[in-house]
């Protein structure tokens, strides 16, 4: 069983995710998009380690915090193999086109659909969800669902960016909704949602 705190951090209301391995309290962080002093302080106050940084997408608002948290805590970060390319262009991570200063970092692990992540007892399984990004994805660890830009509540992520696609994000739509049984979602932005309350009232389903 797993533990989930959400912090909303930068500029347009990203959701990071702290979340923790109850039986082990071995920990990570999903997309922190920019350096947050309340989720580092809940990480001091848990005994100071974080194992991992998990990131869905590689746009700046998802990023912007990598760097530091490696620099205070020397977590392993991990991303799709195919968002390596978003994480490294400016063009493509936005940061460009913002005018915005990313700080680097390195990604330890790349991933593919399907790869699992041992986060002490629990078991996080990564499905590659392109659509937003050419390499977007979640994880998915006991009836939880870590969605990035892929699912918003009665929405999806926007497909206009570089390398995003609007079939290859209805491919992954139809992917979820075909996924058995029910999950709580916690999206990259804005309100939780759960799976069925998307196969009932998202239009993109």
């Amino acid at each position: 069983m797993i533990k989930i705190n959400c912090y909303v951090v930068g500029s347009i209301y990203t959701n990071c995710y702290l979340i923790e391995d109850e039986a082990t309290k071995k920990r990570a962080v999903i997309d922190p998009g920019d350096y947050s002093k309340e989720l580092c302080d809940e990480i001091d106050r848990r005994g100071g380690t974080l194992d991992y940084i998990l990131l869905t997408h590689g746009h700046y608002d998802h990023i912007l915090g990598v760097a530091r948290l490696c620099e205070l805590y020397h977590p392993e970060v991990f991303a799709c193999e195919k968002e390596l390319e978003v994480l490294q262009k400016g063009l493509y991570n936005r940061t460009l086109i913002h005018n915005i200063r990313l700080n680097s970092f390195n990604v330890d692990r790349l991933l593919r659909d399907g790869d699992e992540i041992i986060l002490g007892e629990s078991r996080i399984t990564f499905m590659h969800t392109p659509g937003h990004t050419q390499g977007s994805g979640m994880y998915i660890v006991d009836d939880h669902i870590f969605s990035g830009d892929t699912i918003f509540c009665e929405s999806v992520g926007r497909t206009d960016f570089e390398t995003s696609s609007p079939q290859d994000m209805m491919r992954s739509v139809e992917r979820i909704k075909a996924m058995k049984g029910d999950y709580h979602i916690y999206p990259g932005h804005d309100m939780f949602t759960t799976l069925e309350h998307e196969r009932r009232y998202n239009p993109f389903f």
